[in-house]
């Protein structure tokens, strides 16, 4: 899913107010149909590695939609969706303990979470994404840019323009894709303690020193700028698997439309669509 945050036109300027969540057009068909829960667990659902590659690249092959193409979560409860230890922190505090402990003994990364060719898929889609939006190409915004039509200076200048939230970061191997890429002004969030040292172990190790990596809670962020991209793989999935999911998904919302700048974009990748 992908939504695009206009800025305010002129005479919005003297009628400010605090975003909510309809200020972000919502793109439900692009939705990537990977399988956020890889976990190997009785609670997670998983996808063979093929068919999460073919569902990605058929959810990226979309366009995007106009704002009256929008539908609201709000709108009707989700009665299908059970709550799930997936949902508490108490869980990922453990998962990311154990994660970081193999890491320290055993140097192991830790669990990519829908595979490292959908990995590439969804960052490359992104990079080119956010050219076309920089180079005001508004109409074909999924076009891939070709190495003939920029050059490796402007595709760079381009990408140093976007500062890069990722919330709910875990291992951070997101960010770490994204700044391969092109991307350099990058911070990673989860209000897990474990996940961000294992982030911050395994930035350190692989070179990629440039990333922030912050323990912060996006239902309660202490952030306090606005980012022009703001990346989402899951974590509004472990949200709605909370047993207060309803709720805490409208504080979702209204928590990510105020840490995407004017004229940024969200871009979730999730198992629902319905959210």
């Amino acid at each position: 899913m992908a939504g695009i945050r206009w800025p305010p036109e002129d005479s919005e300027l003297h009628h400010a107010r605090v975003p909510s969540g309809v200020d972000l057009i919502s793109d439900d068909d692009r939705s990537v149909a990977a399988d956020s829960w890889s976990i190997k667990s009785d609670y997670g659902s998983t996808l063979d590695d093929e068919q999460r590659h073919v569902d990605a690249s058929e959810a990226l092959s979309t366009g995007v939609r106009a704002a009256s193409d929008y539908s609201s979560d709000k709108e009707a409860p989700d009665a299908d969706v059970e709550p799930s230890v997936l949902g508490l922190q108490s869980y990922w505090d453990a998962t990311y303990a154990d994660e970081l402990a193999n890491f320290h003994e055993h140097g192991h990364t830790g669990e990519v979470w829908f595979g490292a060719d959908v990995m590439d898929i969804v960052t490359t889609w992104t990079k080119n994404l956010c050219i076309n939006i920089s180079q005001g190409r508004m109409e074909n915004l999924d076009d891939e840019v070709s190495p003939e039509s920029e050059s490796v200076e402007q595709i760079a200048n381009d990408l140093s323009t976007w500062s890069v939230l990722d919330i709910g970061t875990g291992n951070g191997l997101l960010l770490q894709g994204l700044a391969k890429k092109g991307f350099s002004d990058m911070t990673g969030t989860d209000y897990s303690e474990g996940a961000i040292d294992l982030a911050r172990n395994l930035a350190e190790r692989d070179g990629f020193n440039n990333i922030r990596f912050l323990v912060d809670d996006v239902l309660e962020t202490k952030l306090e700028r606005q980012f022009r991209l703001v990346m989402d793989k899951g974590t509004l999935d472990a949200i709605g698997l909370h047993p207060d999911g309803p709720m805490k998904r409208i504080m979702y919302w209204d928590s990510v439309s105020r840490l995407v700048a004017p004229g940024g974009i969200l871009v979730s990748i999730s198992n629902f669509t319905s959210y």
